[in-house]
Parts: structure tokens; C-alpha cells; sequence
């Protein structure tokens, strides 16, 4: 993997968002997409797609076919962009598991995972190509 690391914003409420639905899904993932721009190397997330976990299991997730196309007409609607998803690891740590890299088909996409194994939830964004990852530098700004 050439690309260096970027940055990647998420406004707070946006984190808050993802983690109460995060706990309100467990002990199964929870998922969605984000979107917003990306310039200069600077990727900030303007909005979180709350979507259904189809599989409905503590350990791998499908996105809903009918929401995704929701939230991809929304996002082009508002002109953002896709930037990726966000899945939960309800008992994991916050990288991506051998099954998250083998998924990840999109090497623009930035991939959040967001960990909810300990006391304090603690959320990463990744690169994956290539069945690598790296993470991404995250600031979750007001």
C-alpha cells in the first residue's frame, strides 16, 4: 500500500450516534455507511448512515441492499461523497478482523470499526487494500 495515511474527521455528535446504536445492536454488529468530502488529504465525515445489520450476528455484518441505495441517493442528493462504512466489534478490539479485510473491496473507502470489548468504546478508522490495513489519523472535533 503506496497511499499515506490521511485524516479523517468526525464531528462528536456523529460519534455519539454511531455508538448509541452501537449498544443498542449488541451483542450483534451494528453498520452503516458515511459520507462527506474529501480534500487535500483531509477526509471530514458530514454524515452517518445508521443501517440494518441483515445478518444479525455478534461477528460479521451485511449492509441492507434497500437502505444502502437509500443512503447513496441521499448522500448524492446533498452532494457528498461516499467514504466508506462503520461496523461495530461488540466483544473485539477496534481493528479489522481477517474476514473485514477480506471484504473490504473498496480501496478508496475509509472503514471504521468501533469497539465496544471494554470499558470505554474505542473507535479507528483503516485503510485495507490488499488484505492490509493502516489506520487512518481520526479527530473527532465538536
Amino acid at each position: 500500500m503506496e497511499r499515506m495515511p490521511q485524516t479523517v474527521r468526525l464531528y462528536r455528535a456523529d460519534y455519539e450516534r454511531m455508538l448509541d446504536e452501537a449498544k443498542k445492536q449488541a451483542p450483534n454488529e451494528a453498520c452503516g455507511l458515511v459520507a462527506g468530502t474529501d480534500k487535500g488529504g483531509v477526509r471530514t465525515i458530514e454524515k452517518v448512515y445508521l443501517l440494518t445489520n441483515t445478518d444479525r450476528s455478534p461477528e460479521h455484518f451485511s449492509l441492507d441492499p434497500k437502505e444502502q441505495l437509500a443512503a447513496i441517493r441521499d448522500m448524492r442528493r446533498n452532494g457528498l461523497s461516499p467514504l466508506g462504512n462503520w461496523h461495530s466489534h461488540p466483544a473485539t478490539p477496534s481493528r479489522p478482523s481477517e474476514e473485514d479485510k477480506r471484504l473490504a473491496f473498496d480501496r478508496n473507502a475509509t472503514y471504521f470499526i468501533l469497539s465496544l470489548a471494554d470499558e470505554m468504546p474505542v473507535l479507528n478508522a483503516f485503510h485495507i487494500e490488499g488484505g492490509e490495513s493502516r489506520r487512518e489519523n481520526l479527530m473527532i472535533q465538536e
